[in-house]
């Protein structure tokens, strides 16, 4: 198997930086690669008291109920990501498909 060279160190300090950055935000780093390099993030899903949502939602006549999609759209669901840089030395980041 060949190591792939970057092309650009400046692009593998920006990769770090990526993953330093998704880590802030709640990722985890579930499988790393120093070779190639890549590494594959998670981020668990949150659970929503829909109970709450529902009562501030009666309480606003309605209004409530954009966020409350808007929170069901984007945090009920476990993400993956992948961020590597390529054999070019591009940087990439692309969703991972989950079950």
């Amino acid at each position: 198997m060949k190591s792939y060279s970057l092309t650009n160190e400046k692009n593998l300090d920006r990769f770090y930086e990526i993953i330093a950055a998704k880590t802030r935000n709640g990722f985890t780093i579930t499988e790393h690669n120093e070779k190639l390099p890549y590494v594959v993030l998670s981020k668990e899903k949150k659970e929503i008291n829909h109970a709450l949502h529902l009562f501030i939602s009666f309480m606003t006549l309605g209004f409530w109920i954009i966020v409350w999609i808007y929170l069901i759209l984007n945090f009920s669901r476990k993400k993956d990501i992948l961020v590597a840089v390529d054999e070019d030395g591009n940087l990439f980041e692309d969703k991972c498909l989950s079950a």
